[in-house]
């Protein structure tokens, strides 16, 4: 077991080092999704193979999972929950696809936190503002990633 630990730690480790490699001479834009994951990655993975070389192997002696899922949900509660997990993701790629990212993600959030949380219309509006505001300034402002417009905006002309 701890073999394979530690070939899994130095696989993670050569498959960020890789990625951060190749995106060394790509713009900024094309270069940031690659290196910010691929970065942690490889430091993440360092650490857990340091670990594993310098630790003791684990001893076990109870049930391999320390979680247990509740069991008292019906079948059909816990499919009809998975649909509208689905449903709601579907909704969200549609609405990015039709509006764009910048309307789309204010719009979903809105809409999930008052009709699925049942949030009150303060604290929807509120945490919707601070979501857009957020992803407004770090994308659009700090980083100047414009975003497409979405298929709507295509077709009036915008």
């Amino acid at each position: 077991m701890r073999k394979g630990r530690i070939l899994f730690s130095l696989f993670l480790i050569a498959a960020g080092a890789l990625a951060a490699y190749s995106a060394r001479d790509w713009t900024f834009k094309a270069a940031l999704f690659p290196l910010t994951v691929s970065i942690p990655l490889c430091l993440l993975a360092a650490m857990q193979l340091l670990l594993d070389l310098a630790g003791k192997p684990e001893q076990t002696s109870g049930p391999v999972v320390d979680m247990e899922f509740a069991a008292d949900v019906t079948p059909e509660v816990a499919r009809r929950r998975a649909i509208g997990i689905f449903l709601w993701v579907a909704g969200f790629i549609l609405l990015v696809f039709l509006l764009g990212f910048p309307i789309a993600v204010p719009l979903f959030m809105f809409s999930y936190l008052k009709m699925q949380s049942r949030l009150g219309w303060l604290h929807s509006i509120t945490l919707t503002a601070g979501a857009w505001g957020f992803f407004y300034f770090l994308f659009q402002r700090f980083l100047n990633m414009q975003f497409e417009a979405g298929e709507i905006q295509r077709w009036i002309g915008w």
